[in-house]
């Protein structure tokens, strides 16, 4: 019914930077949340960047590195990641919390996850 793709990961060195996207398709009627997960091998998927209620939170990990936007006339939000760091390197995973048509039902999307790695 809602599906959201991410793309724009990749191997990097350490200290450049990527920008990951999250387009979202489907009968959309309102977005409660986007937020950004990670899930490095072996470790539990942890959040690292979420909008809820107009406001926007990071994980300390990645104050002041990371950057999370949205545009809404794509549907797409955005995770703008500098001064990458070897311990970044995981599977990054996009969360929506949309109000779907025609019910108006609430639901919890996640896309398929793409990957992040950091060289040293």
């Amino acid at each position: 019914q809602v599906q959201l793709v991410e793309s724009g990961g990749g191997l990097v060195q350490a200290g450049g930077s990527l920008r990951l996207s999250c387009a979202a398709s489907g009968s959309i009627s309102s977005i409660n949340l986007m937020g950004w997960y990670r899930q490095a091998p072996g470790k539990q998927r942890e959040l690292v960047a979420r909008i809820i209620s107009g406001s926007t939170n990071y994980a300390d990990s990645v104050k002041g590195r990371f950057t999370l936007s949205r545009d809404n006339a794509k549907n797409t939000v955005y995770l703008q990641m500098n001064s990458l760091k070897p311990e970044d390197t995981a599977v990054y995973y996009c969360n929506w919390g949309v109000v779907v048509g025609p019910t108006y039902r609430y639901l919890e999307v996640w896309g398929q996850g793409t990957l992040v790695t950091v060289s040293s």
